[in-house]
């Protein structure tokens, strides 16, 4: 009681120092644009159907189809449809439980497409698309907060977008608007990466440069001893998630080559206090970056890249740290009277 008559006092006090403004701005919900790949593989099909189930927590402001390495020269807007569909589905049931979240009308207003052509082949003059000038609509609305660019498959539309805004508006204009950008991209899978960050390089960029095994969405779908791997197994999906669990859990898929792979570049995204995106140094959901230009040789590049070309860095970007983790059974505490708390 006492501890609680505390904490009341304390955030009196604090609400009598700090502005509104402070408070507004701490309740904000992140904005993010999603590139994707979808029907690549099925993991983008899963990341979205969690994403939704995370929509009122997140300004979800475009779902833009793409191609990537893996997905040369289609994209499937109509497979993100089909998503959103089964989500109004079970609109009304999620906003029992919680409010704030988008109507599937609200959402599939934000469905854009990027160009059906692999990389940088589809970046440069009359190469525009619904997909790239809306995230300059988004960028140029009155609205403070960062934008950022969830990155699921290749980032070709986002450096159309970049291309355009570099050629056609002026210099302070510029700064301004790649200023707000927050690029979170999971692996090069295009070759537009390197050349954005080679022609921007004051933009916020996290990402794990060469083979795929460095990468922090391993962790979310690698088997490790210690962990409780059942749960990223199709037999335990079949079970808790796709069988009797209404529209959005039919339709997630089975595991293929890994599950959720594109969930960390949105998860710390989630105000839950364990985050703060603009610090991928301090670790969260989304994993842990520090910012450096990392060594050529320092860079992977004899396994798995999808063909993308790795190339040497030209700047700082948020990348990958040396961190390790070894699950434990039990946590060890010493009690002041000098016992041992397990």
């Amino acid at each position: 009681m006492i501890i609680m008559k505390r904490i009341f006092r304390f955030l009196l006090i604090l609400s009598a120092v700090l502005p509104y403004s402070t408070f507004a701005q701490l309740n904000q919900k992140h904005r993010v644009v999603i590139l994707t790949d979808i029907e690549n593989e099925p993991d983008d099909t899963q990341s979205l159907i969690r994403l939704l189930l995370y929509s009122n927590m997140i300004d979800i402001k475009g779902l833009i189809a793409t191609t990537s390495t893996h997905l040369r020269t289609s994209i499937h807007p109509e497979a993100i449809r089909k998503i959103i569909t089964a989500y109004g589905e079970v609109y009304q049931n999620l906003s029992k439980h919680e409010a704030g979240f988008p109507t599937a009308a609200t959402l599939l207003s934000k469905i854009k497409k990027g160009l059906p052509e692999y990389g940088m082949q589809s970046v440069g003059d009359n190469k525009d698309t619904e997909g790239s000038d809306w995230i300059i609509k988004i960028l140029e609305e009155n609205d403070d907060r960062p934008l950022w660019i969830s990155v699921w498959g290749g980032v070709n539309t986002l450096a159309q977008t970049l291309y355009k805004i570099n050629k056609t508006k002026p210099h302070a204009e510029i700064k301004k608007l790649v200023a707000k950008l927050r690029v979170y991209t999971i692996s090069d899978q295009d070759d537009s990466g390197i050349w954005i960050r080679k022609n921007f390089p004051e933009l916020f960029y996290i990402v794990s440069p060469g083979s795929y095994g460095s990468a922090t969405w391993i962790a979310i779908t690698t088997q490790a001893s210690g962990l409780n791997n059942e749960k990223i197994s199709n037999k335990w999906l079949a079970e808790n998630i796709q069988q009797r669990h209404g529209p959005l859990g039919s339709l997630y898929p089975d595991v293929a080559y890994g599950m959720e792979g594109d969930t960390p570049s949105w998860l710390s995204l989630i105000k839950n206090g364990l985050n703060e995106p603009e610090h991928p140094e301090w670790g969260g959901w989304g994993g842990r970056y520090l910012l450096y230009k990392p060594e050529a040789a320092s860079i992977d590049k004899n396994g798995f890249t999808g063909g993308v070309p790795i190339e040497p860095e030209s700047r700082p970007i948020w990348t990958n740290t040396s961190d390790r983790y070894e699950p434990i059974s039990s946590v060890i505490m010493e009690e002041p009277s000098g016992g041992i708390l397990r």
